[in-house]
């Protein structure tokens, strides 16, 4: 019998015998509406025990907080064959790649490494009457599972037992939107998917809570970021923009896979998100700083951006003409932290758009 196979069956017996807690069953989380960013890690603050009692189902806790292990074969991701990868339930933090999982046996999703670049914390765990190195994430110090030493020899003979509840699972096609792009080369040199081509453009349609709540969960769409664009005062402020004298538009700057999304098809969900007929207004928002317009970032969007206007100007969707303005972008000026996702952060606060059907 193999030293894996073996290894299952006494973690199975302990696990009759109630020694630890047990997770009944797991579940594939999607990567939809994620809001991670790698270059805020360094920020991150574990939750409180209560929160995290809300934020987690009770297996994510049972596994994360107290150590529990879920039922062999009766897990999200034992035998899960889809590419992409595996990050911190709680934080985020990305863990495991597809490209190193293996079919170990034993009926807990195994991997022979964690993700290049990063650190998982390993240490000594005696509770069950034997010696076995437990793995924590290093952010969140999350409780992983276990790694041991009868992994394939020829990927370095280690094999990371790892909790699915402790996962969520990032599949390839959306890890750039949902902010692990850094992390795809791999899975471009294994011909998994296509390097992505990232393309900016800059949309100003009212008030940009709304707007970014609508634009970040586009497929295609890798970043979002609000703040200022079209005026002429430098570095301004939220407070300078209301006035209405800066110049400025309330404007979200995307960043995009154009081998995704087009710019034209992003460009009609533009003018499905907001009223483009209202001259310096968006329903209750009235000023130039709520004005419609798409600031273009080459010529190719420029020719892009008045061939969308004129279809939907002629689309009879609208009784009144468009007033969109189209003019160069100049310097953008994203907006102070507690605007960003602002919508993430107060669910249920103050918007006026919404996505029309096409």
């Amino acid at each position: 019998m193999s030293s894996i196979r073996l290894a299952a069956i006494v973690t199975l017996v302990v696990l009759a015998a109630g020694a630890v807690a047990i997770v009944r069953h797991g579940r594939a989380q999607s990567a939809e509406a994620s809001t991670f960013e790698p270059q805020n890690m360094k920020d991150f603050r574990k939750p409180e025990r209560a929160a995290l009692r809300k934020k987690l189902s009770s297996d994510q806790f049972a596994v994360t907080q107290q150590c529990g292990t879920e039922p062999a074969f009766h897990n999200a991701y034992w035998d899960n064959h889809k590419p992409g990868i595996y990050v911190d339930v709680v934080s985020g933090e990305p863990l495991f790649s597809s490209l190193d999982k293996f079919d170990s046996g034993t009926g807990w999703p195994s991997f022979t490494q964690p993700v290049n670049g990063t650190q998982v914390v390993e240490k000594k765990d005696s509770t069950l009457g034997m010696e076995r190195t437990e793995v924590r994430s290093k952010m969140a110090d999350s409780h992983l599972g276990h790694v041991f030493d009868d992994g394939p020899a020829d990927k370095g003979g280690l094999r990371y037992c790892i909790n699915s509840a402790a996962l969520k699972f990032i599949p390839v096609e959306e890890m750039d939107q949902a902010g692990y792009g850094q992390y795809l080369e791999p899975f471009v040199k294994a011909g998994l998917i296509k390097a992505p081509m990232h393309e900016t453009a800059m949309l100003a349609g009212g008030c940009f809570w709304g707007m970014e709540e609508i634009i970040r969960k586009i497929p295609g769409v890798i970043k979002t970021t609000v703040g200022y664009a079209g005026g002429t005062t430098a570095d301004p402020t939220y407070e300078e923009v209301s006035t209405g004298t800066t110049g400025h538009a309330e404007s979200i700057q995307v960043e995009f896979d154009s081998s995704r999304l087009r710019y034209e098809k992003l460009l009609d969900y533009f003018f499905r998100m907001h009223d483009p007929t209202t001259l310096n207004r968006q329903h209750n928002d009235v000023g130039t700083q709520y004005r419609s317009a798409i600031f273009y970032t080459s010529e190719a969007q420029k020719m892009t951006a008045e061939k969308v206007k004129t279809t939907w100007d002629r689309s009879g969707k609208f009784s009144r003409p468009i007033t969109t303005e189209i003019i160069a972008a100049g310097k953008f000026y994203p907006a102070e932290e507690y605007h960003q996702k602002y919508l993430v952060k107060h669910p249920g606060g103050y918007t006026c758009h919404v996505l029309r059907e096409d």
